[in-house]
């Protein structure tokens, strides 16, 4: 088991020095300190007593400090941030959703996205991203593909995982946030997959949505279920492509 000292209920008598003792003579592993900003001026003490920083929020950080023999064995912090980007085809024209953005010094067509909200599932972000890049509704179909990428420059130089979801329109009229967005149009698949002026992700996607639309989606799409997890009351999303029915049923 891991102590815990709550920096706001301690008791003044007792040092974080003594407790630390005690924890010790308990048989605890480790000891997770976590410190409202308000009283950041405990990390210096905690510091004193062996605790390293283990991640910050915005109104908080947590230290923690092995107590146990050998190097720590708990957690690192995530190390990744995820992006999420909708590729919304409407498969009656062929054409697909693509901008480009304001703050870029190549303005290269891309499909709109941004980074996944803490707690929200990708489609729901690639779904949410293109709303507010362009004012279009879409229902989320399908992963594409996924990009990684280590010691990406927009990710603090952490590494960086990217989404790209296949949508499908609910609405056509593009009404672009000209905060983040050059330019907005709905664009032939095929000049898509053809043109230089975009980036080789999106040129790879293109080719990639191009022989879906022709040959069926069930070539290339990566679909999804929802599962129990084995925490109860919890559930999670698995993506793969679609299994024939006599593999889904087996018992």
């Amino acid at each position: 088991p891991s102590g815990r000292w709550d920096s706001a209920s301690c008791s003044v008598s007792l040092s974080l020095s003594g407790a630390v003792r005690r924890w010790r003579e308990e048989g605890r592993v480790a000891v997770w300190l976590h410190v409202p900003i308000l009283q950041s001026r405990l990390i210096a003490t905690a510091a004193s007593q062996g605790f390293a920083f283990h991640h910050a929020e915005s109104s908080s950080c947590t230290l923690t400090l092995w107590l146990a023999e050998g190097p720590s064995r708990l957690p690192g912090y995530a190390t990744h941030q995820v992006g999420v980007a909708g590729a919304v085809l409407d498969e009656s024209t062929g054409k697909v959703l693509v901008i480009q953005d304001r703050n870029r010094t190549v303005n290269a067509w891309k499909f709109p996205g941004g980074l996944s909200n803490p707690g929200e599932d990708i489609g729901d972000t690639a779904v949410r991203e293109v709303f507010e890049e362009t004012s279009i509704r879409s229902e989320f179909k399908s992963i594409l593909s996924v990009r990684q990428q280590h010691r990406h420059p927009g990710a603090f130089g952490k590494s960086d995982l990217y989404f790209i979801c296949r949508l499908e329109p609910s609405s056509f009229t593009i009404s672009l946030c000209e905060q983040e967005c050059l330019s907005c149009e709905w664009m032939d698949l095929g000049e898509l997959a053809r043109t230089k002026h975009t980036t080789p992700i999106t040129s790879s996607v293109a080719k990639l949505l191009l022989y879906g639309h022709r040959e069926g989606f069930d070539k290339i799409d990566m679909t999804m279920r929802e599962l129990p997890a084995v925490y109860t009351g919890l559930f999670y999303k698995l993506y793969h492509r679609e299994l024939p029915e006599s593999y889904r049923n087996i018992a």
